[in-house]
């Protein structure tokens, strides 16, 4: 029983820093956009290469 009191001051510590931890992010705009990294991903903004193995030009 007296691990008790170490255990529960760290339970209690861990929550905590999770609890500032969510709040900084909150605050930081973490969860401003969520649905914007997803759509992000399907659009091919990329512009292809010319280096393939068709490619003419010759590099030093």
């Amino acid at each position: 029983m007296n691990i008790l009191i170490f255990l529960v001051p760290a339970a209690l510590l861990l929550g905590l820093l999770g609890l500032v931890a969510f709040l900084w992010s909150l605050r930081s705009g973490q969860y401003d956009d969520l649905e914007g990294a997803a759509e992000r991903i399907l659009y091919d903004d990329d512009k292809p290469d010319n280096d393939g193995p068709d490619d003419d030009r010759r590099r030093d």
